[in-house]
């Protein structure tokens, strides 16, 4: 009798990763805004943030976050999605109140929605410990980040501060960014992301 042979089924096509996108979006549009938060661009630059914002540190996050849903994978799902949205929360914010829609808020009030994007952002940093060494350190500058930021809202003088943290989390995202599309092209790990803090 006969035995039955095993037909190979179709082949899938490669999906790309969509973490790269992510990650550069919105380590590059980080890096113009804390230049002006650091004092190294004037306040006045403030109107360059704004599309930039809009088109490439949200909506391209966006994407990223949508692609990551359809990868299964919950933390990028939820972290590029929520960034991007942060962004456009800033641009809408900056749009708004430069056309006269809406007068400018207190300091205290925009410090009290960044220290809450702070502790958002410090929750998920306590989930990166099961990820890669180079998605912690992003985490952890980025919180800090948004801490000295609402800090300097609330008249403690660290926004200045705040604005270096940001350039090191914004470069440090590019950085990683780059070694996940370096690794992706040459179909093997080229440079390691580093192992995760704790193990599943």
């Amino acid at each position: 009798m006969p035995q039955a042979v095993d037909m190979p089924g179709p082949t899938l096509p490669k999906t790309a990763n969509p973490a790269p996108l992510g990650l550069a979006a919105f380590g590059l549009t980080t890096c113009v805004l804390s230049a002006i938060n650091a004092g190294m661009l004037p306040h006045e630059a403030v109107p360059v943030v704004v599309p930039l914002a809009f088109a490439y540190g949200g909506v391209a996050q966006i994407i990223a976050g949508i692609l990551e849903f359809c990868a299964g994978n919950t933390f990028g799902m939820v972290a590029f999605t929520s960034y991007g949205l942060f962004w456009w929360w800033f641009a809408f914010l900056q749009w708004t109140v430069g056309a006269g829609w809406l007068k400018p808020a207190p300091a205290p009030a925009v410090a009290t929605v960044l220290l809450m994007w702070g502790i958002f952002t410090f929750l998920l940093w306590i989930v990166t410990f099961r990820t890669s060494k180079a998605v912690f350190s992003i985490f952890l500058f980025l919180w800090i980040t948004f801490f000295l930021l609402a800090a300097g809202d609330f008249g403690y003088g660290t926004g200045r501060l705040g604005g270096y943290f940001g350039l090191l989390t914004g470069f440090d995202a590019l950085f990683v960014a780059f070694i996940e599309i370096l690794n992706a092209t040459a179909n093997r790990t080229v440079i390691p992301l580093g192992n995760p803090i704790l193990r599943t």
